[in-house]
């Protein structure tokens, strides 16, 4: 890997939180789908037995909550609404079509990265919040009936939502020739960079010419 001709777009720290994550994101996925659709209560397994998968699920969905937040901290800033996100909108067909022809004044991420991002962030904070009402022993005790009921399907709902969210955002990375070598190695290429990121692309080699 010639990494003169590369650009680095994802440090170590982010890449590896990112895919420690994901693990612990599909042991909680899967055991609450066990629980949602009886059809699937064999996916209570991946904890091994269905005890441990009861016992272990909120606290792995705590390792999440608590990754994820970290990576808000380190990402935020990159996803805060810009008034370039327009122009990505207004030629989203394009995109979606693979035409980067038209320079789209993109940003580190995208106006749909960013919503997946805000998307994310606003279901893992519902989950964590209706959790802590309906787990048992610790908490559950303390709330109401009638709340632990609201809370449990709020609990689902953005679960559901959550692991869609997640599908689509893992579909996109790969239809995106270069996405997943970039989250693995956390370098992409300088062609990558210009067609799907144009403005952070020139921000970043103004930043090399400076040097």
């Amino acid at each position: 890997m010639n990494k003169d001709r590369l650009i680095l777009r994802t440090r170590f720290i982010d890449r590896a939180s990112h895919w420690f994550m994901v693990i612990c994101f599909f042991l909680v996925a899967m055991s609450g789908l066990s629980w949602f659709f009886p059809s699937l209560n064999w996916l209570n397994g991946v904890f091994g037995t269905p005890q441990l998968a009861r016992i272990l699920h909120p606290f792995f969905g705590v390792v999440v909550y608590v990754v994820l937040m970290f990576l808000f901290v380190r990402f935020v800033r990159y996803n805060l609404p810009e008034r370039e996100d327009a122009i990505w909108f207004r030629n989203v067909n394009k995109v979606l079509a693979g035409d980067h022809s038209q320079p789209l004044r993109i940003g580190k991420y995208n106006a749909g990265q960013k919503i997946l991002f805000w998307g994310i962030m606003g279901l893992i904070t519902l989950l964590m919040g209706s959790g802590v009402i309906i787990w048992r022993p610790w908490f559950a005790d303390y709330f109401s009936i009638p709340l632990i009921r609201i809370a449990l399907f709020t609990h689902a709902l953005a679960g559901i939502s959550l692991i869609l969210l997640i599908i689509g955002h893992a579909y996109l990375a790969f239809w995106v020739k270069g996405s997943i070598r970039g989250m693995i190695t956390g370098y992409v290429s300088r062609t990558w960079a210009k067609s799907h990121h144009d403005r952070w692309y020139q921000q970043i080699s103004n930043k090399s010419e400076k040097k």
